[in-house]
């Protein structure tokens, strides 16, 4: 399940740790089914009693495991011992941008796993509608984006279209406008606030950490913006510029 065609083929993906497993169990209570079995060792039980009866009391079956076992079934250096198997949750994009979005996150062509699960983190955070991963990006329930997001795919649509270009034209139909993030745009974040474009409803696109946005993307956005920057610092990361669009939209938005 670490892997992604055998996550893909399964439809199904692992959710490790207490807090991923407490929001998976969370929605499991209203979307039955989808947490198929917890594995949880000794020691981990042992720490997790309330969150096993949690588990129990979803009608979650339970099972014990050595560490040799969870070991196996996590990617990271210090296995934390409990580990849930769920039924892929990913939504088709016509459903994500149903009901009016007033914002949603895109990560266009995004492969860093530790980016893209702070990034949906970020968007839950703020309130947003959707998440959608766009064209030959990482895959979202990857076990280190579902570790990054903290359980937050749990609380917010998450959504894949193939086609970046006719992404944005489903975007426009969903009435969200789209913005860029680059550092070359003429026009800053501080002005675009100013101008109430940030009070639209707003799409923002992110790029990759390494290439950013393609080229062709940006100009068929609606506005390229840029985080300003008033020091001497040569760039902001990817999920910290994330943080402060879609803070400063969702500021806007209410007001």
């Amino acid at each position: 399940m670490l892997r992604r065609t055998r996550r893909t083929e399964a439809g199904e993906f692992l959710a490790e740790g207490a807090q991923a497993v407490r929001e998976a169990i969370g929605y499991q209570t209203e979307n039955p089914g989808t947490v198929l079995d917890l594995f949880v060792t000794e020691a981990a039980a042992t720490r997790n009693t309330g969150l096993i009866r949690l588990a129990f009391a979803a009608g979650i079956e339970v099972t014990q495991v050595t560490d040799r076992a969870a070991a196996a079934m996590s990617d990271t250096q210090a296995p934390q011992g409990i580990v849930a198997r769920c039924r892929t949750i990913e939504v088709d994009l016509a459903t994500a941008l149903a009901g009016s979005p007033k914002l949603v996150a895109v990560l266009v062509q995004t492969n860093d796993p530790g980016n893209a699960g702070t990034i949906i983190r970020l968007a839950d955070a703020v309130g947003a509608d959707a998440v959608v991963v766009a064209g030959d990006a990482v895959d979202p329930f990857n076990p280190k984006v579902v570790r990054a997001s903290t359980g937050s795919l749990f609380h917010l649509p998450i959504a894949r279209s193939d086609d970046p270009a006719t992404l944005l034209e489903k975007l426009a139909a969903a009435g969200l406008s789209t913005l860029a993030t680059t550092g070359g745009a003429e026009l800053d974040l501080d002005t675009a606030r100013s101008d109430g474009l940030l009070e639209l409803p707003t799409a923002w696109l992110f790029g990759s950490e390494a290439h950013g946005l393609p080229a062709e993307i940006i100009a068929a956005a609606d506005a390229a913006v840029r985080v300003p920057i008033h020091g001497r610092a040569e760039s902001l990361n990817m999920a910290t510029a994330a943080a402060v669009c879609l803070y400063a939209s969702a500021g806007a938005q209410r007001g």
